[in-house]
Formats: C-alpha cells, structure tokens, sequence
C-alpha cells in the first residue's frame, strides 16, 4: 500500500489526477504484490479496488491485502465495469499506465467523454526505476542465484555436450537453490553462434576451442538477474584471451563510472571507448545495458541514445561485447546497483574463459 501512495501523492497531488488505472502485469505486481491481478483502480479519495477474474479471486483475497476486491464474472465487460466504477468516484482525470487500443476504446465508450483519459506510465517508471530496501534484498538473491548456476556453466561447458545440456545443467542448479525460475530463456551460443548476441540455445555440440557465450538469469520472488559469461571449451588462443581482455577492461571500466548523477550513455561511451581504442568498435553491436527488476528489461537504458541519468537504487546491468561473425563473440556482464559511493555487483564469478570458480 505504501507504493500505491506514494502514487497518489505524484498523480493526485502534484498532476492533478483524481483516478489512476493500472493494468500493465508487472505494475499491477509492483503494487498490490499479488501476481494475478487484472487491472488495479485507484480514486483520489475511496478504497482501491483489484479486479480479478475467478480463476485467481480467491488467491486474491487472501494475498491483496488493503484493497477491495471485485470479481469480474464470465461474460462481464471489464472495461464496462471499470468505467462504471470511475462513474461512481466522480473521477473526471483518469491517469492510465498503458491500455491496448481496444480496452482504450471500450473505456472511453463506457466513460462517454464524462472523463479524460491521459497515459502516465512514465509516472510509475519514476518510481520502479528506484528500488526500495525490499525489492534490493529480492534482486540481490536473484544474483546469487545466479551466479550459482554460472558457477555450473563453467563446470559443464565442455567438447562434444550439447548446448541445451548445459542450459538444463544451469537451470536446474539454480531451480535447486531456490529460485522460481529463469528470468528470461537461458542463451548458451557456442562456436560461431557465439557472435550472435541472441544466439538462443540448440542441439549444437560444442567442439574444443569454442567460444561459448553463456548469458542467465534466475528469478526470486518475481525479481530479475541477468549474467554472462563466455567460456572456452578447452584452452583459448591468444586472439580469443586479448578480446576477453578488451571486453573484461571495458566492463571494469564502465562498472567503475556507475555512480548516481552520471549520465547513461556517458556510462556506455566509457565502455565503448575501451573496444574502440582496441580497434574493435565496430563489433560492438548494442547498448552497454538495461535496467533490471519485475522485468528482465526495464529503465535505466545505457545505450548512446540515451537520455536517462542514474539514481542512487537503480539495479542496471554493465554488458560490453565483442561479436566477430565466422570467428565467435565474447561479452561479459554483471547486474549492478547504483550507490552513493562504489557500486555494487550482485552477480559474481571469473571473467577468464578458462577460469577456476
């Protein structure tokens, strides 16, 4: 109930809303804390209200504690429903996190011009974007969770196993320490797939001396890790050791520039400085990072284009790569907190691509 007014004290107060809808999935579970949950009104003055289908009301009542509950039953209009409640709260400002164009139309049928409707899902980023102690402590675990199954990675990428394999090695590690699942699907990108930033997962044997990439995430209580690796099958050549070490530089160095009032995309030009002095800026190929939390990829962006500036509880992640087709890839990433004085990583490991855990 805290997050929902905090809210209504930048919607209301300081926007001049008397109503705010969400319905986006990870914004209903960031605040009410029930994964379930339809759409989540919210009135200036009077109880909010969580609407749920039947499949999950009863898990709602017992889980979404302080707020009223509404069962939308079979064949209701939802937004027929939500529009006559609006009615009932004399709610002439409707602020809405983000609304698909037909649930925007139905509303706006049932409101019949009585209310306006404005999106303001930059609004509830302001807030997602800085954790707060709980959500730290849920991302946190998700990295070591993490970083377990990493630990795995380096034990089980050897020649002649199969991509998936490793992959299901991984997964089940961190399954078998307690998280809920994968944050995201689980890339093992080996040999010349390496140099796919995307490369997924297959059948494919990793054969001796491959790049391996190897990027993962484990989910906690809903919250989100992200970590890569890349490994050699075998012993490296020294073309494979100086790009890992280009790659480990730029990520050391970007980690470092990670502090709160730092712009976003000064932070990927650290990093991208680095590969670019090797002579290797071509290859590298997307944004340094991306914000982590309820989704896999949120605000903070760190990219070039960016305009966003970091906050002290930001969880960002630092992910420099070098991706040459017909030869491999190697990046290298961390998930990291913004603080006030030294960053923090919550995913750890070797950087080297035959490195001991």
């Amino acid at each position: 109930m805290k997050r929902v007014e905090v809210l209504r004290r930048l919607a209301f107060e300081k926007r001049g809303f008397d109503g705010f809808l969400i319905v986006n999935e990870a914004n209903l579970l960031y605040f009410t804390g029930f994964p379930g949950a339809t759409c989540l009104l919210i009135p200036k003055a009077g109880e909010s209200t969580i609407y749920v289908y039947g499949t999950n009301y009863e898990q709602a009542k017992a889980e979404g504690r302080g707020f009223n509950v509404e069962l939308v039953k079979r064949g209701e209009k939802l937004m027929e429903k939500i529009a006559a409640q609006v009615k009932d709260f004399k709610i002439k400002k409707l602020a809405v996190d983000m609304l698909s164009f037909e649930n925007y139309r139905n509303l706006a049928k049932g409101l019949r011009g009585e209310t306006k409707l404005k999106a303001q899902n930059k609004l509830v980023w302001e807030l997602r974007k800085v954790k707060d102690e709980k959500e730290l402590e849920l991302v946190r675990k998700a990295g070591e969770l993490t970083s377990e199954g990493m630990k795995v990675a380096f034990e089980a990428v050897k020649p002649g196993v199969r991509e998936y394999d490793v992959a299901a090695e991984i997964e089940y590690a961190m399954r078998r320490k307690g998280s809920w699942g994968t944050a995201f699907e689980t890339i093992v990108a080996s040999g010349v797939r390496s140099a796919f930033p995307h490369g997924g997962c297959t059948e494919r044997k990793i054969q001796k001396g491959d790049l391996v990439v190897v990027d993962i995430g484990a989910a906690y209580q809903c919250y989100r890790s992200d970590m890569t690796r890349t490994i050699v099958a075998g012993k490296p050549s020294a073309k494979q050791k100086k790009i890992c070490e280009i790659v480990r530089l730029a990520q050391e160095k970007a980690f470092q520039a990670v502090k709160p009032k730092a712009r976003a995309r000064d932070i990927d030009a650290v990093a991208r400085k680095v590969i670019e002095d090797a002579g290797y800026g071509e290859y590298f190929v997307h944004g340094l990072g991306h914000g982590v939390g309820l989704e896999i990829h949120e605000p903070p962006t760190l990219s070039q284009e960016s305009k966003d500036g970091l906050r002290t509880g930001n969880v960002v992640t630092i992910e420099p790569g070098i991706y040459i087709v017909g030869f491999g890839g190697i990046r290298i990433e961390d998930t990291v907190l913004v603080r006030r004085r030294k960053a923090e990583k919550f995913t750890k490991g070797p950087y080297a691509l035959e490195a001991e855990w």
